[in-house]
């Protein structure tokens, strides 16, 4: 699904702005902007990554646990770009949950899908892929930002989409193999494709636009919580209460950040007063899901 997924987001981003990646493709020939090319191809290895890791994860252990211990990347960098003492309380909590959730005798085993991998338990491999995706979705604020910087419009978003899916075909056709030429199949990604990345991102464009930042941060930091409850209603992982604990905890360290950011980043007159939306010269400190929201949404 991985590969399908990202095949699909990129020929839909493509066909979408298929022209404009023309002339960025020939406009770093022309410059010979190497450097920027770059940055968009390792951002393509990161989504690549991420994604891949992410549906690992889901294999081996439950939805709503493998996104809490995602959501703790951009949660790390947006404490780690803070100043203020008051983040600490976000970290302890945030770990917190995590011990909550890696601790103890509570069996983690969600679909059982997929088993163990480098002599590690189940549960171990599927922890280890969910912090794996959450490393990257840190990188992927980074590069996202350096992208935007250095592409206009979204070109540099479809370079390392057409990137990322060519790294998983590889893996893709090597685990599924002739299952992905059927009917069904294609069509499932198709669905997956559009309501997980190309829908999403247009739609969360939309809602920035007319919320506060900070009020969208809060409500993104219900993820974690979103994901459990998906996971118990349509794949039945029942959580226990110690991991429904540590989801709220992680829920309350990134809805803390969002809101100490948004009453702590208040807009001030001077000489970026005009300046469009995220076009400032240097970065302000940035919530979790303010930063989740930059581009398409990982695969959680």
């Amino acid at each position: 699904m991985t590969g399908l997924r990202l095949w699909w987001a990129a020929l839909i981003l493509a066909a979408i702005g298929g022209r404009a990646l023309g002339r960025t493709l020939r406009a770093i020939i022309a410059a010979r902007a190497w450097g920027d090319f770059a940055i968009a191809v390792t951002f393509g290895l990161v989504l690549a990554t991420m994604n891949f890791s992410i549906y690992q994860s889901f294999a081996r252990i439950p939805l709503g646990v493998a996104v809490t211990i995602e959501f703790l990347g951009p949660l790390a960098v947006a404490v780690a770009s803070s100043r203020r003492r008051l983040d600490l309380l976000w970290v302890v909590l945030a770990a917190a949950g995590v011990l909550l959730l890696t601790q103890g005798g509570v069996r983690l085993a969600g679909s059982g899908t997929a088993g163990p991998l480098l002599g590690l338990s189940t549960t171990a491999t599927g922890l280890a892929f969910a912090l794996v995706s959450a490393a990257c979705w840190a990188a992927y604020i980074l590069l996202s930002r350096a992208t935007g910087r250095r592409f206009s419009g979204s070109a540099g978003l479809v370079i390392a989409m057409i990137v990322a899916a060519l790294l998983v075909t590889g893996p893709a056709v090597a685990q599924a193999g002739p299952a992905l030429t059927r009917p069904g199949t294609i069509a499932e990604g198709l669905a997956v494709g559009l309501l997980s990345s190309v829908i999403p991102y247009r739609l969360e464009l939309e809602v920035l636009r007319r919320v506060p930042a900070g009020v969208f941060g809060i409500w993104m930091s219900m993820e974690p919580a979103v994901a459990a409850l998906a996971g118990l209603v349509l794949l039945g992982q029942a959580l226990a209460a110690r991991q429904w604990l540590a989801i709220v905890l992680v829920i309350i360290a990134s809805a803390g950040a969002a809101r100490s950011s948004a009453s702590h980043h208040q807009p001030r007159a001077g000489p970026s007063a005009g300046r469009p939306a995220g076009a400032s010269a240097e970065l302000p400190d940035a919530t979790p899901a303010e930063l989740r929201a930059e581009l398409p949404p990982p695969a959680s």
